[in-house]
């Protein structure tokens, strides 16, 4: 029987089990989007998971959305990763980069280049970028150029192979959440009149094409996908999501290593696309809006179902380093600090304590 403590084998990653560490937004990089030793230290402690999975990781200048996210487009970046890497590695664990260009969320004053943002369309975003000057309306994105387009396909393969060299077991290429690629793909956003807007197909194309040149450059086998089919995140939507992911699903090559979905509230989604994807399925999963967090009984269930190979933790993972162990005792478990999630130091970020170090309770201690 399948359990979340049972190995998975999957491309280029032998699991220990199957627990995915989700990818979470922390701020917590430089200013120049260099990788810190408090970061190596936060992912190091969780890496009992079978899969950390990066926070968003900017392929270039241009797809930068937030202040102090990490970047992969230049050497010394890459550079700056190799310790966060070896830390995981030397605590036994494995983690994939994952490659976020945010195109039209972000604000110019939240990054040095101050640059406009690049969308598929000159549509704003509904919504505020959270600046140092408090809340500010997203502003209106330049619309691409096919040299856009084709610099930004060179960005994700060149940021792919950086994340390789860095020491990364693997990328994945995040086409959700409403950032760049989910925006080519969405209908509410993408009005283009070229070949890569209108149709379907013409909509996931980018998306196609960045897959297959970072799976052509470092190999199908290290190279997974997220999507958040259904998800109005960011300001999207999808008027045609029932032809849109299901086509997706059968164009994008069978061999990657994994596809990551992040569930709204759709599991009749989830549970087609389970049955048209060939190969490994990892789920965030949320049934329902009242779901709240993924549990160790959530993911069991979604396990037991035959829903998911593996399953995306968020929050829980954030608050519990040592989730894995935690589970196996069925607990207690860490309360996440959400006033510490975005930006900041080790307060709310590398303090929350293990089994080892939280004082036990009474009760524990009474048996």
């Amino acid at each position: 029987m399948t359990t979340l403590y049972s190995p998975l084998t999957t491309g280029a990653l032998a699991l220990p089990n199957r627990f995915v560490m989700a990818p979470m937004s922390r701020n917590r990089a430089t200013a120049e989007g260099l990788a810190t030793g408090l970061m190596a230290e936060y992912y190091a402690q969780r890496a009992s998971a079978g899969l950390i999975i990066s926070e968003g990781i900017q392929p270039c200048i241009t797809g930068q959305g937030f202040q102090h996210s990490p970047g992969l487009h230049n050497q010394q970046q890459a550079d700056s990763w190799r310790p966060v890497t070896a830390a995981v590695h030397q605590q036994g664990g494995r983690i994939v980069a994952q490659l976020m260009h945010a195109g039209r969320i972000g604000h110019p004053s939240l990054y040095a280049s101050a640059h406009q943002s690049l969308a598929p369309s000159a549509i704003a975003a509904s919504g505020f970028a959270y600046t140092a000057d408090g809340p500010k309306p997203y502003p209106v994105p330049r619309a691409m150029t096919g040299a856009d387009i084709r610099q930004c396909i060179d960005d994700f393969v060149s940021a792919a192979r950086f994340a390789i060299e860095a020491g990364f077991d693997g990328v994945e290429i995040h086409a959700g959440n409403g950032f760049l690629l989910h925006q080519f793909m969405a209908d509410n956003c993408n009005l283009r009149t070229d070949h890569y807007g209108g149709t379907v197909e013409n909509r996931l194309r980018l998306t196609l094409e960045v897959t297959a040149a970072v799976a052509d450059a470092i190999g199908a086998h290290r190279t997974g996908i997220r999507l958040s089919p259904q998800n109005p995140y960011n300001d999207i939507h999808e008027s045609d999501a029932l032809d849109l992911y299901p086509t997706l699903c059968r164009l994008l090559p069978a061999n990657l290593a994994y596809l990551h979905l992040m569930e709204a509230s759709n599991r009749d989604m989830t549970l087609l696309l389970r049955q048209l994807w060939p190969g490994c399925l990892i789920v965030n999963p949320h049934q329902s809006s009242e779901s709240g967090p993924v549990t160790p009984q959530i993911a069991s269930d979604i396990l037991q179902q035959d829903v998911a190979d593996a399953v995306a933790f968020g929050v829980l993972f954030l608050a519990n380093p040592d989730l894995v162990a935690r589970s196996r005792r069925g607990g207690p478990y860490n309360q996440a600090d959400a006033s510490t999630f975005y930006g900041g130091g080790a307060a709310g970020y590398t303090d929350y304590p293990t089994l080892s170090t939280q004082p036990q309770t009474q009760a524990e201690l009474s048996g």
